[in-house]
């Protein structure tokens, strides 16, 4: 179906109609500087494409929740935990609601991290959702910056990552990003590259100039149009608009940005000069009293907090200790010391939430909850600390992880990376305990990721490091053998619903 978008008016006098189907398999870029109507632009193709496609807007400066009111898009504050943006940005896929992702009053790094968030949410989507959307993201150079600036290194990384699925993976997910940045030279090349269509609008420094001139496939000597182009004027080039560069003013909207340029206005008749000082250094009578703020000390590096956390007892009285226990005794202890251990794990795994958190967050969570729980002797490592929560994500505890076959299991998960031996230990549970094969979705939350495609893969993994065996049945349900264990998993259906972790533990 097409359906053409009314931009405005050509130098022509006649429509500038953009092919919406095409754009959506196409992408858009925008540039132009401060002021040249680029967020006009983009609100007039937002409100003419409204009732046709669903929408998602990446707004850093709040400009885009005026839209709210008038077609009904949901306003996301991006003041929120990772895990909700992530579920947020599911549902949105799910129940195709037009939404705006307001970024506006955090800080730059947090701003990089909380879209990469949202745009991963979207990208992650189960393939049944992979609906058209419209991805409309402002000051594209905020969130995918040519070179490294003061933001911190994880934070540009994830967002650049993000950015730069969205422009060359979207399309097939159904995903069409539609960007815009003040300066081309600031944007990575890597994203903007991927754009098919474009919109270019007034341009002074001769850098960007010649960049936007060559996207358009313009001769450099007329890149000096960018400079006489007025707000609201900009050039079209692209399947989605014209073959050939085309000059085109965008026309009126239905609402209005929060933020609008500043106007002239006249300025007050001057006070004398005694009146003057008075009305700056007198206070008012209802002027609240502004309290002096203390300055905060640093804050002290998360590192220092863990060592201190991991302080074992010091070393004297250590050894007096251990001087005082008996052989039985400090068998007892150690055997107290594992089974404190595993409660402290179990609590952590029963939390709805901590299958999605990172092992960082979650040793730290460890760490703390064994200092209120008094736990005796050393601080448990990073290391141990993940091998041991991955036996504890399946049910696994220390002393049935002594046995004979266990041991091998454990044997063969060490050689996987840190990350996915919880999915290897729980497959291979199912096979020693005669069980069916987990579905997706379980493999997926054992693994960390409400991708099941990723846990999917897994499988695949495990058989090419030559670990496992996949095979399905003639009903068509999943079995995996163990060739060095001599043991497989049940029939499962790999589109099975989620099993409880908690509950597989119990068991």
């Amino acid at each position: 179906m097409r359906v053409d978008i009314d931009m405005g008016e050509t130098g022509e006098n006649k429509p500038a109609l953009l092919d919406l189907e095409e754009l959506l398999a196409t992408r858009l870029l925008v540039q132009g500087n401060s002021g040249s109507g680029k967020s006009h632009l983009l609100r007039r193709l937002l409100e003419q494409s409204a009732p046709w496609v669903q929408q998602c807007i990446i707004d850093p400066e709040g400009d885009f929740v005026t839209l709210a009111d008038r077609f009904g898009h949901v306003v996301v504050d991006a003041a929120r935990s990772e895990q909700e943006l992530l579920r947020i940005a599911a549902r949105i896929r799910q129940h195709r609601v037009s939404c705006v992702l307001n970024l506006e009053g955090l800080e730059a790094d947090q701003q990089m991290r909380s879209a990469a968030t949202f745009l991963n949410g979207l990208f992650d989507a189960e393939r049944d959702y992979w609906y058209p959307v419209l991805v409309v993201v402002d000051e594209a150079q905020l969130f995918a910056p040519a070179a490294a600036g003061d933001v911190a290194e994880d934070a540009r990384r994830a967002s650049l990552g993000a950015m730069t699925n969205l422009m060359c993976r979207g399309r097939k997910r159904g995903l069409a990003g539609v960007i815009a940045t003040q300066r081309l030279a600031k944007l990575a090349k890597n994203v903007a590259a991927e754009a098919s269509n474009f919109l270019m609008g007034r341009t002074f420094l001769d850098i960007d100039m010649a960049r936007a001139a060559d996207l358009l496939g313009m001769d450099r000597r007329q890149a000096e149009m960018f400079r006489d182009l007025k707000r609201g004027k900009f050039v079209a080039l692209g399947p989605a608009l014209s073959r050939r560069p085309l000059p085109i003013a965008i026309g009126r909207v239905e609402t209005e940005a929060r933020s609008t340029s500043p106007k002239l206005t006249p300025l007050p008749d001057a006070p004398a000069p005694e009146e003057a000082r008075d009305l700056i250094f007198t206070p008012g009578p209802a002027e609240p009293v502004v309290m002096t703020r203390r300055t905060a000390p640093p804050p002290r590096p998360t590192t220092d907090i863990l060592a201190e956390l991991a302080k074992a007892a010091p070393a004297g009285a250590q050894e007096e200790d251990e001087e005082e226990l008996s052989e039985a005794e400090t068998e007892t202890a150690a055997f107290e010391r594992d089974r404190m251990i595993d409660g402290l794990l179990t609590a952590i795994v029963a939390d709805p939430d901590a299958a999605f958190r990172s092992d960082g967050e979650l040793y730290q969570d460890f760490l703390v909850r064994a200092r209120i729980a008094r736990l005796p002797g050393p601080a448990v490592t990073l290391a141990v600390f993940r091998r041991r929560f991955a036996l504890a994500r399946v049910g696994i505890d220390a002393e049935m992880a002594a046995s004979d076959d266990w041991r091998q299991v454990i044997n063969l998960a060490e050689s996987l990376p840190d990350d996915v031996q919880a999915v290897f230990i729980l497959v291979a549970k199912a096979a020693l305990t005669g069980a069916a094969c987990p579905s997706d979705a379980t493999l997926a939350r054992a693994y960390g990721t409400h991708s099941t495609r990723r846990a999917r893969r897994l499988l695949d993994y495990f058989e090419e490091r030559g670990l496992t065996v996949v095979r399905t049945d003639f009903a068509g349900k999943r079995i995996v053998a163990f060739p060095d264990l001599g043991c497989e998993t049940g029939p499962g259906a790999a589109d099975g619903p989620e099993a409880n972790l908690v509950s597989l533990s119990a068991a």
